[in-house]
């Protein structure tokens, strides 16, 4: 968008990261927003301060990303009167799969509030999957003009190459899973499947890479990864930002998830030609055909996650036909160039 000749304002909660987005070229603003609000009070002050950062702005087109900024940037656009609203519901996340109390009691009021802010000609909403897109429309009554399915972010293909594979001391495999670490991302299921693993006695090593997150209600705590590390059940490396190597140094790559947009860590595996094993849910089944490209697994299933697992550790041919295989459909179908032409239409 900068390129094009646009300018480009960014606002969010900004912990570590504020200098990387203002050397993009973007005006950074700060705001107080979180993913989960200590208070009703926090909440009314967040709006407050979009309703006057949209007032002073007065953007062509105002992009939120997530559902706690769809809700309050929606509302503050709509409050303001801005002429453009695009909402990009990246999955449908915990408020809307969850089956806990505390999650379906929102749902219950949120979804008719919902359903009025979208049902707008001033909105439009950007989904990742197909699934995702028939559950949009039932829940708000949008027309089909209304929704734009452009399936993710865009991975990078000329940083995320395809990477050989690593070779280790008496045939080791690694499997590495990058993500939060949350229970809805199927860690449990991955850690029972790796004990299954080691009473087969399959020489596999599975690596977790990736931080809890607080915000969440699903996070896994510190404590409970260090135990199972410690025990030596998996292996978790924490956060890390060198993803390319984190797939060299890979043969396969893991996410028993259990609902997803478009899973950016299994996009990136397989630009680097990385063999992907997740779960027969939205959002991953729309990346990986089984036996294509992949192996789609059912979800809470640790057994049949750990056979394969096995499956590609025992077919070294199977990882590379399967690997080279997500490369090309990486390259054709979610290729950076791909989602930002796709984006930048919507805009225009």
């Amino acid at each position: 968008m900068v390129a094009a000749g646009w300018e480009v304002v960014v606002a969010t909660h900004v912990v570590n990261h504020g200098a990387i987005i203002e050397r993009e070229g973007f005006r950074l603003i700060p705001i107080r927003m979180r993913r989960q609000s200590p208070s009703l009070w926090y909440e009314w002050q967040s709006l407050r301060e979009l309703v006057q950062i949209y007032r002073r702005e007065q953007p062509d087109v105002v992009h939120h990303v997530a559902l706690r900024p769809v809700f309050f940037g929606t509302l503050a656009a709509r409050y303001v009167g801005l002429p453009r609203v695009i909402n990009a519901l990246t999955g449908l996340g915990y408020l809307f799969t969850s089956a806990d109390w505390r999650a379906r009691w929102l749902r219950y009021w949120i979804q008719p509030i919902l359903r009025g802010l979208l049902r707008h000609q001033s909105v439009s909403v950007i989904v990742q999957n197909s699934d995702d897109q028939g559950a949009i429309r039932n829940l708000t009554g949008l027309t089909e003009q209304q929704i734009a399915l452009i399936p993710g972010s865009g991975v990078d293909i000329q940083h995320f190459t395809p990477q050989p594979q690593p070779e280790y001391p008496g045939g080791v495999i690694v499997a590495t899973m990058v993500s939060r670490m949350l229970r809805d991302k199927g860690v449990p299921e991955l850690v029972q499947a790796a004990r299954l693993l080691q009473q087969w006695q399959i020489p596999v090593r599975i690596q977790l890479v990736g931080a809890p997150d607080p915000d969440n209600p699903s996070t896994l705590t510190r404590e409970q990864l260090q135990v199972w590390d410690a025990e030596g059940v998996v292996s978790w490396l924490g956060e890390r930002s060198d993803i390319v190597q984190v797939w060299a140094e890979a043969h396969l790559a893991l996410l028993p998830s259990h609902r997803e947009g478009m899973p950016k860590s299994l996009l990136e595996a397989a630009a680097c030609g990385r063999p992907l094993i997740t779960t027969d849910v939205p959002g991953c089944r729309h990346l990986v055909t089984d036996g294509i490209d992949g192996l789609l697994v059912a979800v809470n299933q640790p057994e049949q996650l750990a056979r394969a697992i096995e499956r590609l550790v025992r077919d070294a041919d199977l990882r590379r036909r399967l690997g080279a295989a997500a490369r090309a459909r990486v390259e054709r179908y979610y290729a950076e160039e791909v989602i930002v032409r796709e984006t930048m239409r919507l805009y225009q």
